[in-house]
């Protein structure tokens, strides 16, 4: 009997050992906000990517891709568990970042893209941000959250003080980007400015009478992460080999990107319902020395200084290991 009960005892242990290695096997990626920013997940997506690099590593995966986004959806969908791995601007992840340190401890996985943001105006009305007065208005996709205005209070920080880091959000006003571009183009009222992103910028900027203002790789001193991955402390430990093959699916789509840009904006006009842009136009974005795909984080740290320095997170990151899971692919990021 004491030989049965430790033979049933020994089974038990067996099996909640092999339950406790068993990694998921159905992950849940929302694809995030759309366009430029979240093309690779959407190569990903479409070329089954996670699923193949997860079955060469011997376990198998089905993935699930909602057609989800925004940061603060974003970040509920993690924290609530109804979501494994989410993407994100730079700022909505560090504010999640500095929330979670101490519990589940959100920390980054990779770069998904690098792209500029740039504030384009109508320059006969506005040829310079710090010009801006009376009842002109900037439109953004978020008044004092959206990157477009951190940008512009980096820039009021550097240039005027601490006291004046808020200047221009009086100037701003929500709008979406493609009524921002309409109503800019238009000329024919207050909005002088747009706080806009790829590839709205580049059809306002068709027009001659639309300049750039201010962007982000000159307010950040080069390059800048765009989109990024992330995921809590807990599901990256349990899941080493699905978190391995979306690491290597990601970095593959990157490379496919490159490899074949015009078959990557068919994928990209694909995911934008087919309509609004040709493939042409997207090619062109894409042939653009400053649309970069790396899985390398780039000035994700200077974001983090200045939004400690306005108390936005608690906590300042003194390296890019504080915040983004140890990997080969995040090596000289910054």
């Amino acid at each position: 009997m004491s030989a049965l009960r430790t033979l049933i005892v020994s089974l038990a242990v067996a099996l909640l050992s092999a339950s406790a290695r068993a990694e998921v096997s159905e992950l849940r990626i929302p694809l995030g906000a759309g366009g430029f920013g979240f093309l690779p997940l959407h190569m990903m997506q479409k070329h089954k990517l996670v699923e193949k690099y997860a079955e060469e590593a011997g376990t198998k995966v089905t993935v699930a891709w909602p057609n989800l986004g925004g940061a603060s959806l974003m970040n509920d969908i993690l924290l609530s568990g109804s979501g494994h791995i989410i993407s994100a601007g730079p700022p909505g992840f560090l504010t999640l970042w500095d929330r979670t340190r101490g519990n589940m401890n959100v920390k980054g996985i990779a770069a998904i893209s690098t792209l500029p943001v740039r504030i384009v105006a109508r320059t006969s009305e506005l040829n310079s941000l710090d010009a801006i007065s009376g009842d002109q208005k900037i439109a953004v996709a978020g008044v004092k959250v959206s990157i477009a205005s951190t940008l512009m209070q980096m820039y009021a920080l550097k240039k005027y003080g601490k006291d004046q880091t808020y200047r221009f959000d009086a100037f701003t006003v929500n709008s979406a980007h493609p009524d921002s571009v309409v109503a800019l183009l238009s000329g024919h009222n207050n909005i002088v400015a747009h706080g806009s992103s790829v590839p709205f910028d580049y059809r306002e900027l068709k027009d001659p009478k639309i300049k750039t203002i201010l962007s982000s790789y000159d307010v950040l001193g080069g390059p800048a992460t765009f989109t990024m991955m992330s995921t809590t402390t807990k599901f990256h430990d349990e899941n080493p080999k699905v978190i391995a093959a979306v690491v290597k699916a990601l970095t593959r789509a990157q490379e496919m990107i490159q490899e074949d840009k015009r078959s990557a904006a068919q994928v990209l006009l694909d995911s934008m319902g087919g309509k609004g842009w040709t493939v042409d136009e997207l090619v062109h974005i894409l042939e653009d020395p400053t649309s970069i795909y790396t899985s390398k984080p780039q000035h994700v740290l200077a974001y983090a200084e200045f939004m400690h320095q306005v108390g936005s997170i608690k906590r300042k990151p003194q390296t890019i290991d504080e915040l983004f899971f140890s990997s080969p692919v995040i090596l000289g990021g910054n």
